[in-house]
């Protein structure tokens, strides 16, 4: 029952929090308010709980980082590719190295070891804290697709790191030749488990459902499945589970092309799917929160750690590690930059070189969060030899400092930087999107001739299908002129349509009032009610997909 009380008063604080995030005039990022809803819970009435790493790793992060693989934009992922490798994984490296020797020398009594593993843990980034920035802040798409991209991958190269410096730390040793084996096999088990799961399940799926019919709430309890399966599958085989789950997400969306499955499953999974992100997301923060009051508490054993008596000195060891991490990252922005005009200028392509805020802001843009956190509470409590792990409690101090440090920074310097920057324009998708529009139509208007001759032969009422079946192809001849026109004319089809979608939107509206009204005078059952306000539901959401 305790466990069971601690969950709703979670699940209360991330609504809550969603809910103050939305309503407040300041741009306050979502997981800074659960960061300060989970301590203030904590503060007020402790709910004792004991943050299991294992724990943590699988219930959040599988489902997230599959939704993540599942529903971002593939184009940008490739297009963008070699930029997102160089910063998944070259950079962290880079800042493996260069913030570990930085913490080093900034606080001695921290090994050399350990301050590899801290600075392994906070080499990844976390796209959730940003996304949450750019609702008030937009942040350009090109931008944000390196940024999530960078985001799925790093964390595994960051773990990885962080276990190598952990295992140095414990037997005083270290092999690159077998750090190197060893990530590569992460690598390939993880991407493997993840894309053969994925295949797997779905194929088996595919045949269940040709033969008994498709179930709607067993399809989207499988897509919830899915990513614990194959995460538990890659760490069996000492794979990389991160890994794994992005690779599943990323294999779902390529299997979802095939649309096997039932338009009305997509609309409740999607629904179901938004559930759970925001309320993992908002989970993870609040928790966070819950931990810090008790962090806090022992900074009094911290500071010794570090072999002075003031406090003060835990605030300038935050705010210089996040200078570091921030200039090591603008560094190579810079440089991987200059990489991009470089092979372009070789190509023949004529690049305009971005402004300096575009890289301070792809640098600010890094900010840390559940990996981190996560990673920095699974430090070993001991040394083989049972003496307590070195600068442990220093080392989850300055790790969850940094992580709201990094989130305040973000949300305060991004609007600043972004603030009327003339960006490159984005590639416009429009054409595209029109031909697919009237190849689509066309196709519909086949479908429906056909369809009303073969219905209308076998019914012998040739002359109500005719009629029906004419008012069906004038919707789609009507989006065909629209979309085959060029320039000003095609400039005023589309405004004709944005006013069109208007008005049925506010007749969609006015029909769902209607129904609710009906249902309230006890005039139309309410089971009535409700198929026919998700039809109108449904209806919206095809013409308003926001």
């Amino acid at each position: 029952m305790e466990n069971l009380t601690v969950i709703l008063v979670m699940l209360v604080a991330v609504v809550v929090g969603g809910a103050l995030s939305r309503l407040s005039p300041f741009p306050a990022p979502t997981p800074l308010v659960h960061i300060a809803l989970g301590a203030l819970i904590a503060s007020v009435a402790p709910l004792g709980m004991e943050l299991e790493p294992e724990v943590f790793f699988l219930l959040f992060l599988p489902p997230l980082l599959f939704l993540d693989g599942w529903r971002i934009p593939k184009e940008g992922l490739f297009r963008d590719a070699g930029t997102i490798l160089e910063f998944a994984f070259g950079l962290v490296f880079f800042t493996v190295v260069g913030v570990g020797f930085f913490i080093n020398a900034l606080i001695p009594a921290m090994p050399l070891a350990v301050a590899f593993a801290l600075a392994a843990i906070l080499s990844p980034t976390d796209p959730i804290a940003v996304s949450s920035v750019a609702k008030r802040t937009p942040i350009p798409k090109r931008l944000m697709h390196i940024l999530e991209g960078e985001s799925l991958l790093n964390d595994a190269s960051g773990l990885v790191c962080m276990r190598f410096a952990v295992a140095a730390a414990l037997t005083g040793s270290f092999s690159p030749f077998n750090a190197f084996a060893t990530f590569l096999w992460l690598i390939v088990a993880g991407v493997a488990c993840g894309v053969g799961a994925t295949l797997a399940v779905t194929q088996l799926k595919r045949i269940v459902a040709r033969r008994a019919g498709e179930e709607t709430g067993s399809q989207i309890l499988i897509s919830l499945l899915i990513p614990f399966g194959a995460y538990l599958l890659a760490e069996r085989l000492h794979g990389s589970g991160i890994l794994a789950a992005v690779a599943a997400g990323i294999t779902m969306s390529y299997v979802e092309q095939s649309g096997q499955a039932l338009p009305v499953t997509r609309v409740r999974r999607a629904a179901v799917w938004d559930a759970v992100q925001f309320s993992a997301n908002g989970a993870i923060f609040v928790l966070l929160g819950e931990q810090l009051p008790r962090i806090v508490a022992g900074a009094a054993q911290v500071v010794r750690e570090t072999g002075h008596h003031e406090p003060a000195w835990l605030v300038i060891y935050v705010v210089a590690i996040n200078a570091a991490l921030l200039a090591l990252r603008f560094v190579w922005a810079w440089v991987s930059l200059k990489f991009v005009l470089f092979r372009a200028a070789r190509r023949g392509e004529p690049l305009e070189a971005p402004s300096w805020r575009l890289v301070a802001a792809t640098a600010l843009a890094g900010a840390r969060g559940t990996i981190t956190l996560a990673g920095v509470l699974t430090l070993p409590l001991a040394t083989y030899g049972g003496a307590p792990f070195p600068a442990r409690d220093l080392a989850i101090f300055l790790a969850s400092f940094v992580i709201v440090v990094s989130l305040v920074a973000a949300s305060a310097g991004l609007p600043f930087l972004l603030k009327g920057l003339q960006l490159p324009p984005e590639p416009s998708h429009q054409l595209e999107e029109d031909r697919a529009r009237v190849a689509a139509a066309q196709a519909a208007i086949i479908a429906v001739g056909a369809a009303q001759h073969r219905l209308g032969a076998r019914r012998g009422d040739a002359d109500l299908y005719a009629e029906a079946g004419a008012r069906v192809m004038t919707f789609y001849r009507s989006r065909i002129d629209a979309r085959s026109k060029n320039g000003e004319e095609a400039n005023l089809a589309r405004a004709a349509e944005a006013i069109e979608r208007e008005l049925r939107l506010a007749a969609l509206q006015a029909e769902r009032e209607e129904y609710f009204r009906l249902a309230r005078g006890r005039e139309l059952p309410e089971e009535t009610a409700r198929k026919l306000v998700r039809e109108v539901d449904l209806v919206e959401a095809q013409i308003n997909p926001a």
